[in-house]
């Protein structure tokens, strides 16, 4: 029960971190394609982001499964939603990058689903 002068701790979003099994390869394609600094590094774990600003963990995952999205079989569990103006430069771009085109997508003329490094699905879509 509240007696009213109770406070809520503070809570901020400070990373999302995958699950895989090569973290700086992981880092190397995101860092790359978003821009974003290494702030942390280890054997096993790599950070990126900038100071202040919500980041992108990787961790290496020794028995990682890679996800078979469409095919539910090893399901994706998260993906990241990433805002672009042009959704084909920005495909070419991340598929130079090491992304992989899956055969399907949903809804191509909206928005693209791609596979990063180790198989997570995210998605490209044109920015409002």
């Amino acid at each position: 029960m509240s007696t009213g002068t109770d406070s809520a701790p503070s809570i901020r979003y400070v990373a999302v971190t995958f699950d895989c099994q090569d973290p700086a390869e992981m880092a190397r394609f995101y860092g790359e394609a978003l821009g974003l600094p290494v702030a942390y590094a280890s054997d096993d774990f790599i950070l990126l982001g900038k100071e202040g600003a919500a980041g992108l963990g990787f961790n290496r995952l020794t028995d990682y499964r890679r996800p078979t999205w469409p095919d539910p079989a090893q399901e994706k569990q998260a993906h990241l939603e990433l805002g672009v103006e042009d959704l084909d430069v920005a495909q070419a771009r991340l598929l130079g990058l090491g992304a992989a085109e899956p055969s399907l997508q949903p809804e191509p003329d909206r928005w693209r689903v791609l596979l990063d490094p180790a198989g997570h699905p995210f998605c490209i879509t044109t920015l409002a």
